[in-house]
């Protein structure tokens, strides 16, 4: 006989793999909200929804992520079948552009199309980066106007007024990457690696400072931890002609423009850029977005590689601080670009296209800071409590009756009377019954015993006025009499839907 124990099976741990998160009804909730109010502005400027799977084929993708970890990475990846490289979305813009040479006939152009949904990064979590985000996107592919760039930047303007950050708290800053490719001619950069890696220098100008910058594009930066980044290699008479241009001098669009212009002899893709700002800063204006809220700030880049044109970016200028009182900068919470090359990739002929894109997650995470989102949980459903266990059936006709019954009478097709039966050990106690439906955050409960069903009535608990009483009452007899006539009353049967939403109304809970 063997004297070895047995070993009890190991629990699988539950975990959650780094640079993901989980997220609470409420979070949704507020989400849900966010992406109404984004589709709603989206569709009043003409946008037309799609929608794109999570994955593509590799290729289809391209080489185009920002700041890669790892050489050759950045996109989670796997083959099927027939060995054929899928990778799950980065952004929402490649897949739109493999979207629309496929269907380039039968889509009318210009193409204006809106689309939201998750993107995923195989790049190393930190703070506010995660491996899987919300993106919400709109896109004119077959326009070769500034207009449409300027459109953009007006949208962009909008939504977030929408989401109810007054004008004056944000601005939408405007660039041109011909502006930057007309300094590379200029500076003689041949090495399209060596140029992207200014480009990525460039891009961290809203963390690091100008001298930091400058090493990044020259001879390298060390970080206070101690690691190093290599740079670029640039002299640095050259990246101080870079930051030269970079700055935004003057107080206005038109001040900044002519202290980016240069002189008549610079090359035709810089002169190019500064025409396409000077015209997206006129049809701001004569569409009465002041540069208060659409600024020429020649120091937006983009990180993305695809970018051919004018660029933009949404940045928040609230501030606010986190729950140990730190300062938070919330940056750039969404932005875009024209992006000329992308479908042409696959059609072999030029397509211009623009586009911007909301950073879902990062604009929730701010505006939660910011206290511009409601982050009370939702209304539950009414819970209708089981006293027999032989009245299951009854039970369960007072559940469809209010399921099938409107919040509002008057609005016959709106939104119906959320209601479950509690279905936990139908020998739990009221008690454990009542606790459900608080951590269901339910408005009522429906309440028959056989007392009540010999009558043919049902009771209602008011549940949070119950909680609103119980918290005010010094008084016990008089608090006795308010919750028997307020907080629970009993109503015939026939009258449950009625009794609810008399429930319902006194505190405005819906549903959509």
């Amino acid at each position: 006989m063997s004297d070895k124990k047995s070993k009890k099976p190991q629990k699988l741990r539950a975990r959650l793999p780094r640079g993901l998160v989980d997220r609470t009804p409420s979070e949704i909730a507020a989400t849900r909200a966010m992406v109404e109010k984004i589709r709603a502005v989206y569709e009043r400027y003409g946008f037309e929804p799609v929608e794109t799977p999570a994955m593509e084929y590799t290729d289809a993708l391209g080489k185009f992520l920002p700041d890669q970890d790892r050489p050759n990475e950045g996109v989670f990846s796997f083959q099927d079948d027939d060995e054929q490289w899928i990778s799950l979305r980065y952004d929402l813009t490649a897949p739109l552009a493999r979207y629309v040479a496929e269907n380039f006939d039968t889509l009318p152009k210009p193409y204006r199309s809106y689309r939201h949904g998750y993107v995923y990064r195989n790049e190393k979590p930190g703070p506010g980066r995660f491996r899987q985000f919300m993106q919400f996107d709109a896109d004119t592919v077959g326009s070769a106007s500034p207009a449409a760039d300027a459109e953009m930047c007006m949208m962009a303007a909008d939504t977030m007024e929408a989401l109810g950050i007054p004008r004056g708290s944000y601005v939408v800053k405007v660039n041109n990457r011909k502006v930057l490719d007309g300094i590379r001619e200029k500076i003689g950069v041949t090495d399209d690696g060596q140029w992207l890696t200014v480009m990525r220098a460039i891009d961290k100008l809203d963390k690091f400072s100008e001298e930091d910058v400058h090493l990044l594009m020259t001879v390298g930066r060390k970080d206070p931890s101690g690691d190093f980044t290599k740079g670029a290699g640039l002299s640095g008479e050259h990246a101080e002609m870079i930051l030269s241009r970079l700055r935004r001098n003057g107080s206005n669009n038109e001040e900044t423009l002519n202290s980016i212009r240069g002189s008549a002899q610079e090359n035709s893709i810089y002169q190019a850029g500064i025409a396409e700002l000077e015209d997206i800063a006129k049809l701001s204006t004569s569409a009465g977005y002041r540069d208060d809220r659409i600024r020429i700030d020649p120091s937006v880049v983009r990180g993305l590689e695809y970018y051919t044109g004018p660029v933009y970016e949404v940045e928040l200028l609230l501030e606010t601080r986190d729950d140990k009182g730190r300062p938070v900068r919330f940056g750039s919470v969404g932005g875009g670009g024209r992006y000329d090359g992308l479908v042409s990739r696959f059609r072999g002929e030029p397509v211009p296209a623009t586009g911007f894109s909301i950073g879902v997650s990062r604009l929730q995470a701010a505006l939660t800071l910011l206290g511009k989102i409601d982050t009370r949980p939702e209304a539950g459903p009414v819970v209708v409590l089981v006293m027999d266990r032989n009245e299951i059936a009854q039970y369960q006709k007072f559940v469809t009756t209010l399921r099938n019954s409107p919040v509002d009478p008057s609005r016959p097709d709106g939104p119906r009377i959320r209601a479950e039966m509690y279905l936990g050990n139908p020998k739990n106690n009221l008690g454990v019954q009542f606790k459900y439906a608080d951590r269901r955050n339910s408005p009522c409960a429906i309440i028959q015993g056989g007392d009540e069903k010999a009558k043919g009535i049902v009771q209602i608990k008011d549940l949070i006025l119950g909680a609103q009483v119980g918290g005010e009452s010094a008084d016990r007899e008089a608090f006795l009499q308010k919750q028997q006539h307020e907080a629970q009353f009993a109503v015939n049967e026939s009258e449950l839907v009625e009794g609810v939403r008399k429930v319902l109304a006194r505190h405005n809970v819906s549903w959509k």
